[in-house]
Formats: structure tokens, C-alpha cells, sequence
């Protein structure tokens, strides 16, 4: 059975575990970093993870955040990061259904835009974003990252 709902704190293991294959270089976390991180980022009131579970496995997840703001009638913008499906469940809207999940918590929050970066070069998850109705050309992202020394 499949429900898409938000982390819980037991979906740890299956969080990391989709995170593995997002992000094969991350340095890897001990179990209690892990657990105390997780912990905290549970009780944030700005953070949501939504996850798709099928008959007790995490298939898909994304990651909403909301920052409130003084601009647009003090309405918060959200972003949203860490989308990712498991490879033997993906073809199966997953991805979208976690997605719109967010999107929902996010205009039941007030949000008046919600932002979403993803790699240059990821044309087939660019399509998706597109289905979904994010729109490219309307702002332009810029990152930048710490130096590696």
C-alpha cells in the first residue's frame, strides 16, 4: 500500500537510505549524529519532509522549507530540496506525489512561492518539475558553496 505522508521519527534508516543514493559522496554520519540531527530537524517548525512509503519502505521523499519574510504581506516563501526516488520505485509518479504533497503544505502555510533548484544537466527531473507547474525563466538561481581547502 502506498501513502505519502510527512517523516516520522522511525523513518530514519529509510531517510538515509534514499539519501545514499541522492548523494553516493556525502561523508557518511555516525547513528547517534544521525539520530540527534534528525531529532532536532523533526521539531523544526520551518522544515518539512515528506516521504512516500509503500508497505512499510521509503520509496520517495523531498525536503519543504519555509522562511518567513517582511516582504509580500509577511507571507513565507518555501523551497524545496532533496527530491529523490528510490531507483526500483521510480516510474511510478512518486517523485510528483511527494512534491505536490509539498506544494500543498506549503500554500496551506501561506507561502506565496515556492522555489525549487536542480542540477543543470537533469533534464528528465527539469520535465517532471515542468509537469508539476514550477516554471524556469521567471527568476534565476544562483549557488555558491564554501571553498574546499
Amino acid at each position: 500500500m502506498e501513502t505519502i505522508r510527512s517523516a516520522r521519527l522511525q523513518d530514519l534508516e529509510g531517510l538515509l537510505r534514499l539519501y545514499r543514493e541522492l548523494r553516493p559522496h556525502d561523508p557518511p554520519l555516525t547513528a547517534p549524529v544521525a539520530e540527534a540531527h534528525w531529532e532536532a530537524l523533526l521539531t523544526q517548525p520551518n522544515t518539512r519532509i515528506i516521504v512516500a512509503d509503500i508497505d512499510g519502505t521509503l520509496a520517495s521523499t523531498c525536503q519543504l522549507g519555509l522562511v518567513p519574510t517582511l516582504t509580500n504581506g509577511a507571507k513565507p516563501f518555501g523551497v524545496i530540496e532533496h527530491v529523490i526516488t528510490a531507483d526500483q520505485y521510480r516510474r511510478r509518479g512518486l517523485s510528483q506525489k511527494v512534491i505536490e504533497k509539498a506544494l500543498a503544505l506549503a500554500w496551506e502555510l501561506d507561502c506565496y512561492k515556492v522555489m525549487l533548484l536542480s542540477g543543470e544537466t537533469r533534464t528528465v527531473a527539469h520535465q517532471l518539475y515542468e509537469k508539476i507547474g514550477f516554471q524556469s525563466g521567471i527568476e534565476r538561481g544562483f549557488v555558491i558553496k564554501p571553498r574546499q581547502v
